[in-house]
């Protein structure tokens, strides 16, 4: 059996602001092993790349982890300080942010960017360092590296720009690699260049990576693994296939039911999740779906839904699938 390279039980994090305690986590849990591709799904504000950035110890301010436990490669990271994160970020876990062109400085050239980096990390001579940045540009599939080493990036292209983020955060060959939104900015023809990248790289260098994303199409296509959030929570988790062919919450089969089908024999409407998401200065006090959900029952309102076990690899969070479980306990004893 493969190592757990990451491991979170019950991760409780806020955000104290004058307005009142915003509550982002709500005990998430879960767990990767290495080689592992996980995709975290969920709408905007559903706490996907808060949970993502408190493995490497960049929750901003005036956020904090109020409870649960995080370890991540042998480390305890719910109680490293700043100088440990310090060593432990790039080196053994690093991250592609969502929009390239706001992430690279744009008064640097592509090279001095690169080059800062390992200046960080390495004793490298200048010209090792010019060396390892021409190298992880040609990995990353960008042609005439020598000179886009010159250039700055807005000279590049988005894609080209993306590719740069990513021979960066890959610097160190990293054991864990978070992409927040990794193609959100980019036309549909680049994006299938990214994430075909992506998957090259992860099976040449052997690393883990946890893909941040509303977008459906992109952890089908990716993952192998799928934890879906809603509200701080993770409502349902499971294989890829076990996600898209029998989903269990009615938030994901919202989610699926929202995203067109290609090959469809009839023209279907897309079905829309009704409602807005929750205000997490004061959450529900049972499903946080629960004001959403066309199936909702009384005590959904009113109680937390425990996790229901639905295979070896799969579970979710719903009342639902309890009375299932129940009324099926129910036949097999008559």
């Amino acid at each position: 059996m493969k190592e757990k390279l990451l491991e979170i039980k019950d991760e409780r994090l806020s955000f104290f602001t004058p307005a009142g305690e915003v509550k982002a986590l709500n005990g998430v849990s879960f767990s990767m092993e290495e080689g592992e591709v996980l995709g975290i799904v969920g709408e905007s504000g559903s706490g996907k790349s808060v949970t993502a950035y408190s493995i490497m110890g960049l929750t901003a301010f005036p956020g904090r982890l109020i409870g649960g436990t995080i370890r991540f490669n042998g480390h305890q990271v719910d109680q490293m300080k700043e100088k440990d994160f310090r060593k432990m970020r790039g080196n053994e876990v690093s991250i592609i942010f969502q929009d390239p062109m706001t992430s690279l400085n744009p008064v640097y050239t592509v090279g001095n960017q690169i080059e800062e980096v390992l200046k960080l990390h390495t004793d490298q001579t200048k010209a090792e360092r010019r060396a390892r940045a021409k190298e992880l540009l040609e990995l990353v599939g960008i042609n005439e590296p020598e000179k886009r080493l010159k250039q700055y990036p807005h000279e590049l292209s988005g894609g080209m720009r993306q590719r740069v983020m990513i021979a960066i955060a890959l610097a160190y060959e990293p054991k864990l690699l978070i992409a927040d939104e990794p193609t959100t900015a980019l036309d549909v023809t680049i994006q299938a260049q990214i994430l075909e990248l992506m998957q090259e790289l992860r099976k040449k260098l052997g690393m883990s990576i946890i893909m941040i994303t509303h977008d459906l199409g992109v952890v089908a296509s990716m993952c192998e693994k799928i934890a879906v959030m809603y509200a701080g929570n993770i409502v349902e988790y499971g294989t890829t296939d076990e996600i898209f062919y029998q989903p269990g919450h009615e938030y994901t089969k919202g989610l699926i039911k929202s995203i067109p089908q290609l090959g469809a024999e009839k023209v279907e409407r897309l079905v829309p999740i009704e409602g807005q998401p929750v205000d997490l200065m004061n959450p529900p006090k049972g499903c946080p779906f629960a004001p959403r959900c066309d199936r909702c029952m009384k005590i959904c309102l009113s109680e937390k839904p425990p996790e229901t076990v639905l295979s070896d690899t799969h579970y979710a969070h719903c009342w639902l699938r309890q009375k299932e479980e129940y009324e099926k306990g129910a036949a097999d004893g008559e």
